[in-house]
């Protein structure tokens, strides 16, 4: 554990300290913004860092383990009904919890003035990873080809968009982005991990990569469908 937590504490590190070091030489160098400011960046580069450092290893200690947990046990199980059920419930609340969506439901309610209400944008992107995590492991399940599923999603993304209007179509895109965020990618590839591990002659490895790829497909489906419905 305390390993782990090495790592984990000089990989954030390493994240932050680059951006630190360039914005530094622009302030001094080019923009010589008031020093003041420069001190609330730095005073949030430091939150920042101890943030991102308390998450990660949360999610290392509590979020991947339950996850596994919950996939290898509702697959052990053998109801498929429920399985599925308990994917789309899980894949639902962990975008609503998912902070990337909530900025950028945010920043559309500001940029619409209103027009889109940030809580309908959340629970459609919410949907739409939901029905498609557990479309992802209906898929592991049954052993079908990943580029099968992947086509006819991005056909009907390509469908969609001839009747979504123009906003709504770049609003659908971000929404596929942001919800491979920090909270939603570690649960759902664990129970992704969790629900192959107990499948005799399957391969972890194959079967959970291109889960997060079709999972994004969800947000931006059903952001376009909310902007046929009120575009």
């Amino acid at each position: 554990m305390v390993k782990d937590v090495k790592e984990i504490l000089f990989e954030v590190l390493q994240a932050i300290i680059p951006i630190v070091f360039v914005i530094s030489l622009i302030q001094f160098f080019i923009i010589h913004t008031p020093i003041t400011l420069f001190w609330q960046f730095i005073a949030g580069a430091v939150m920042v860092t101890a943030g991102l450092f308390l998450f990660l290893v949360g999610v290392r200690v509590s979020l991947l383990p339950i996850g596994e947990m919950i996939g290898s046990e509702f697959t052990s199980r053998g109801s498929l009904a429920f399985l599925l059920i308990a994917a789309f419930i899980f894949g639902f609340v962990i975008t609503v919890a998912e902070p990337d969506v909530r900025v950028l439901a945010y920043q559309v309610d500001i940029a619409s003035r209103g027009a889109i209400d940030s809580n309908i944008l959340i629970v459609a992107v919410a949907i739409g990873v939901g029905l498609f995590v557990s479309l992802a492991i209906f898929r592991i399940l049954l052993g079908i080809p990943i580029f099968y599923l992947l086509s006819a999603g991005y056909l009907l993304v390509v469908v969609l968009s001839f009747f979504t209007p123009p906003d709504f179509v770049a609003i659908s895109f971000d929404a596929g982005g942001v919800t491979t965020g920090p909270m939603a990618v570690p649960f759902i590839l664990a129970l992704g991990v969790g629900a192959t591990s107990v499948l005799g002659g399957k391969s972890t490895v194959s079967d959970t990569f291109g889960l997060i790829g079709l999972a994004s497909i969800g947000p931006v489906i059903g952001v376009m469908i909310l902007g046929v419905i009120f575009g």
